[in-house]
């Protein structure tokens, strides 16, 4: 069965020491098929950029992260929008808000994502929407962009409660679901997805990042994709290789790949 991890970050230091032995056994090991490297600065989106370059299996998605936003300016945009025309790049992302951490203003978190979702639709391209503790903002903000037929992308790393996921829903978004959703103390996360149709969810590990249980706390990587499959296939009821089959699939029609 063909893997697709639709959100990673291999650019990360955490993989400066292995990186390439790790990536280059990646498909024989599990049949990692494809991933895509999310940049969050304008740094990373240099890092992912190069990654698709030396990869046939990496693709990237550049966009600036709601952390990294505070010094963001227009010229960097125009850099987005030069770069989103390379064949590899298949998304902008990531992008948000994120209220954990009062590092940078709301306003101007709520500028730049704007003007990235701006970005977005002048390139025709999915986004990656990076939201935590913003549900209602970043639901406001997707639909006075008129998401629902404009955009389209995926809800990283979703955390909130199955009543949210009904607003996205109905903009047409998928879920990306990682490691949280196999830890004991997910109950929301795990609600979320057994309301959420499979046609709706992507896997994702958001690595180094995130590891899912039995390897939480360690690093993460596309190699732990399986223990997620499996917990969704748990909780809805249906194969590992149905869980792995529907997201591939989904996976490659959000990004707009074969």
């Amino acid at each position: 069965m063909k893997i697709f991890d639709t959100h990673a970050h291999y650019d990360d230091k955490a993989f400066d020491e292995d990186r390439d032995i790790l990536l280059s056994s990646m498909q024989q090991e599990i049949n990692i098929e494809k991933i895509v490297n999310v940049g969050a600065s304008i740094k990373s989106c240099k890092s992912t950029i190069a990654l698709t370059e030396r990869y046939p299996f990496i693709y990237g998605a550049i966009g600036v992260h709601p952390e990294d936003v505070a010094h963001i300016t227009e010229e960097d945009i125009m850099w987005l929008k030069e770069k989103s025309q390379l064949e590899k790049i298949v998304a902008i992302g990531e992008i948000g808000l994120d209220y954990y951490w009062d590092g940078v203003p709301k306003e101007v978190q709520q500028k730049w994502f704007d003007r990235q979702l701006e970005l977005a639709k002048e390139v025709k391209l999915p986004v990656i929407i990076h939201s935590r503790d913003a549900a209602q903002d970043t639901r406001d903000m997707l639909l006075s962009a008129d998401a629902k037929n404009q955009l389209n992308g995926i809800i990283h790393c979703y955390s909130y409660s199955k009543e949210s996921a009904r607003d996205y829903l109905n903009m047409g978004f998928y879920f990306g679901i990682g490691g949280v959703v196999t830890f004991k103390n997910a109950k929301k996360v795990k609600e979320a997805v057994s309301y959420i149709p499979l046609e709706n969810l992507v896997l994702e590990t958001d690595c180094p990042y995130l590891a899912p249980t039995p390897n939480r706390g360690e690093r993460n990587s596309s190699l732990n994709i399986p223990y997620i499959a499996k917990e969704i296939a748990e909780i809805k009821g249906v194969s590992y290789e149905k869980v792995l089959d529907e997201t591939y699939q989904n996976a490659n029609m959000v990004y707009r790949m074969n």
